[in-house]
């Protein structure tokens, strides 16, 4: 008598937890597509097993991509691959400006929703602005504010972000703890949804983070997350031409060539020939999105129809068509 007996099949060894046959299929895709950031953050809304694929592997390639001497700043001396709060969170920080809500150290009328960047630059030696004098040790990039003008204001609003190297290990997070600062109860990180230092209320704020910016004393106000994320608005002091030439010249002194890092949604492959260089092709125009400063790092996306080839099995090409639509 002959019973009847399953077959058992091998799983496949690579990509066995997203159900991808290769998961490196999927990288060499987005390689091709110069991380295209709107197709990366459709691809993590798909399912689970997509989002957990992003979160181990393309977030973190992005980041890479998009911004290399940063990345290679922020991890060195770091064991592993990992940083604070996690790819996910430092690909939002650098793409997405989180708005402004109002605190109470910095009052304004009316929140501010975040928003996709086209471009954003970040520089080490901002970051030294924002430093006391005891912790100039440690390693911080700052964006240059992002500008919006307020109904009715005088001054428009700058919103700033930036990151620490290696915070669990920084001066200012032991500053902090010595100090006794207590985390804000209402405030939580945009990037990483992490717990926040009100470094007004802990003050730790220099003025030469005032000068920085372009604010008067006392006209800004920033966190910092326990992960090391950094987010905080100021009032934009309106500079006469001959100001403005002065703080242009004090920045050029103060920086150099290597010091900052300027991340953006523009293609980086076609340079030469008459052909649209880095700073003149967009690949993604976010503007007008909006989203609330605690959405995730991929939000908004481009809605409408989507393909992608996932892998290959059997000789046959695996596409996955999705939709990206309002979700309810």
């Amino acid at each position: 008598m002959i019973t009847n007996q399953r077959v058992r099949v091998n799983p496949p060894e690579d990509g066995s937890e997203s159900g991808i046959l290769n998961e490196q299929i999927l990288q060499l895709v987005f390689e091709s597509m110069k991380w295209d950031l709107p197709t990366l953050c459709a691809t993590a809304r798909v399912n689970r097993k997509l989002r957990a694929v992003a979160k181990r592997i393309l977030w973190r390639e992005l980041c890479i991509y998009r911004a290399p001497r940063m990345v290679s700043a922020l991890v060195h001396g770091l064991p592993g691959t990992r940083i604070g709060g996690g790819w996910q969170a430092l690909a939002k920080l650098l793409f997405f400006c989180c708005g402004c809500q109002p605190t109470e150290n910095f009052q304004i009328g009316s929140a501010l929703p975040g928003h996709f960047v086209k471009a954003s630059r970040f520089s080490k030696t901002s970051g030294l602005s924002f430093l006391t004098r005891q912790c100039r040790g440690d390693l911080l990039y700052v964006s240059d504010p992002c500008e919006h003008a307020i109904i009715d204001g005088e001054d428009d609003l700058g919103v700033f972000r930036g990151v620490f190297r290696g915070f669990m290990r920084s001066r200012t997070r032991a500053a902090l703890i010595g100090r006794q600062v207590q985390l804000e109860e209402r405030v939580r990180c945009p990037y990483c949804g992490a717990r926040v230092w009100s470094m007004t209320t802990a003050k730790m704020v220099p003025k030469s983070a005032a000068r920085r910016l372009g604010t008067h004393e006392g006209g800004l106000e920033y966190f910092v997350c326990i992960n090391g994320h950094l987010h905080g608005a100021c009032w934009l002091v309106p500079l006469s031409s001959d100001e403005d030439g002065e703080r242009g010249e004090d920045d050029d002194d103060n920086g150099d060539d290597n010091d900052h890092e300027e991340s953006d949604f523009r293609d980086r492959s076609r340079v030469n020939g008459g052909a649209l260089n880095e700073r003149e092709r967009e690949v993604g125009d976010f503007q007008g999105c909006e989203s609330s400063s605690s959405a995730a790092p991929y939000a908004p996306f481009p809605f409408g129809m989507h393909r992608i080839v996932v892998g290959f099995e059997s000789s046959s090409v695996i596409i996955v068509n999705f939709y990206v639509g309002v979700r309810e």
